[in-house]
């Protein structure tokens, strides 16, 4: 493996863990786009990295100072609900995987687009500054 790839994967992985722990994002935000930019990956072979990196243990650090920090902050993390969903991010990680091997990689990459750029619209609350000036045109 030539030096500059493995140098780009590993400052891939540091971006994506980085905001992974400092914001909860998962890290496919970073590393999907980051995969097909940087080594031209396919969409569908971006995305399957990226999912094939959650395989691993990759987060427990993190989640783990997250655990103790809420535990002494008083609002403890509910591993009931931690379960709960991981148990139905298994399932719909299956589901999601076939479905999205079966979409094109162009529309493909256009949905993962759609929705990066829907969560920074409501997140940045633009989708109310939208509609105060909607209803002031009309």
């Amino acid at each position: 493996m030539a030096t500059e790839l493995i140098v780009t994967a590993l400052l891939i992985g540091l971006a994506a863990g980085v905001l992974s722990g400092l914001v909860g994002v998962g890290g496919g935000i970073i590393m999907v786009p980051a995969l097909v930019f940087f080594l031209h990956y396919t969409q569908h072979q971006a995305q399957g990295t990226s999912l094939a990196v959650l395989t691993l243990p990759v987060v427990i650090l993190a989640s783990f100072y997250y655990y103790q920090q809420c535990q002494k902050l008083g609002t403890p993390i509910d591993l009931r609900i931690v379960a709960l969903l991981a148990a139905g991010f298994i399932g719909g990680g299956y589901l999601g995987g076939k479905l999205a091997l079966s979409i094109d990689q162009e529309s493909l990459k256009k949905i993962f687009a759609v929705i990066l750029m829907y969560t920074a619209f409501k997140m940045l609350h633009w989708d109310s500054l939208f509609i105060k000036w909607i209803r002031s045109v009309f």
